[in-house]
């Protein structure tokens, strides 16, 4: 399709495939299947000139012209998605900590990290990101040299890093999708609330949730952040009289899988070295049916 005018490249696929969201768009980028003019464009606000024609192939071709970054290793207390020498991402299991707090864990997601790629190199480390909750599962990634740690926490930052989250509900909500917009408040406690926005203490929290799936007891909701601020999705899902299956400290009856139903599936950024969009996914470890899958 060619254009008349300057638009962005992900506002461009939005025209050719006005029923697409936004989330199936952003794969077509990262997987190498959108080309303006001869050449393969992965950032979606590259600006598309007037007179320029934008096309998409297919998955089987993309993936022959310009394979995905996926590789994966085996580590028996880790599991890896993908590692370069410049960061590692791995999914990250539910009830484990990513990094220790003041109380100096021994055993953390950011330790296992540290200790599996020391076997390989003394001297090497892994440089903190962000972080998920204890009960958490899903992607994360840590950085092997401080510089890329502080350009990947610029993109978290300035709310450039694209995250998905998939939870598993009690009820549904009254509304197939939308935004919870909201400002909490964290006590000496790690406790969260959401307070008046005037409240000087309070910091903004912007969720975005769609109902994937559902029966008469549970959903299955699929959510994007643009904070990433702590217990934000709980706290969210609970205000809307959904709380997440198995929260029962944000309202949640009962815990019939044994962990809290949240997880990170997905984790879009630049990668801090080439500049290319990187997208990585960790299967949902539970069903709509509201049982634990394996992984």
């Amino acid at each position: 399709m060619e254009f008349d005018k300057e638009i962005e490249l992900i506002d461009a696929l939005g025209e050719i495939y006005p029923n697409s969201k936004r989330n199936t768009l952003r794969k077509m980028l990262t997987s190498g299947r959108v080309k303006v003019g001869n050449e393969v464009i992965h950032k979606a606000k590259f600006i598309v000139k007037k007179g320029d024609s934008v096309t998409i192939s297919d998955r089987e071709t993309a993936a022959k012209e310009s394979p995905p970054p996926v590789q994966k290793k085996k580590h028996p207390r880790i599991k890896i998605l993908f590692e370069d020498e410049h960061i590692i991402v791995v999914n990250k299991q539910a009830g484990l900590l990513s990094v220790s707090t003041d109380k100096m864990e021994p055993d953390t997601l950011h330790s296992r990290v540290v200790n599996y790629l020391k076997t390989e190199n003394e001297k090497s480390w892994a440089f903190i990101v962000h972080r998920l909750d204890r009960e958490t599962s899903g992607v994360m990634v840590f950085s092997k040299h401080k510089r890329h740690k502080e350009y990947l926490q610029e993109q978290f930052a300035n709310r450039e890093v694209h995250r998905i989250y998939h939870a598993l509900t009690e009820g549904k909500p009254e509304k197939e999708s939308g935004t919870i917009h909201e400002w909490l408040l964290e006590d000496k406690f790690l406790k969260v609330k959401a307070v008046k926005k005037n409240h000087p203490k309070a910091r903004e929290a912007i969720t975005h949730y769609n109902v994937e799936d559902h029966d008469e007891f549970a959903s299955l909701i699929q959510l994007t952040i643009e904070t990433g601020r702590r217990h934000q999705i709980r706290v969210g899902l609970a205000n809307l009289g959904c709380p997440v299956l198995g929260d029962e400290a944000h309202g949640a009856e009962g815990n019939p899988i044994g962990r809290i139903a949240l997880h990170a599936s997905s984790l879009e950024f630049l990668h801090p070295e080439t500049d290319d969009p990187v997208r990585f996914e960790a299967p949902i470890p539970f069903g709509p049916e509201g049982k634990a899958r394996s992984q």
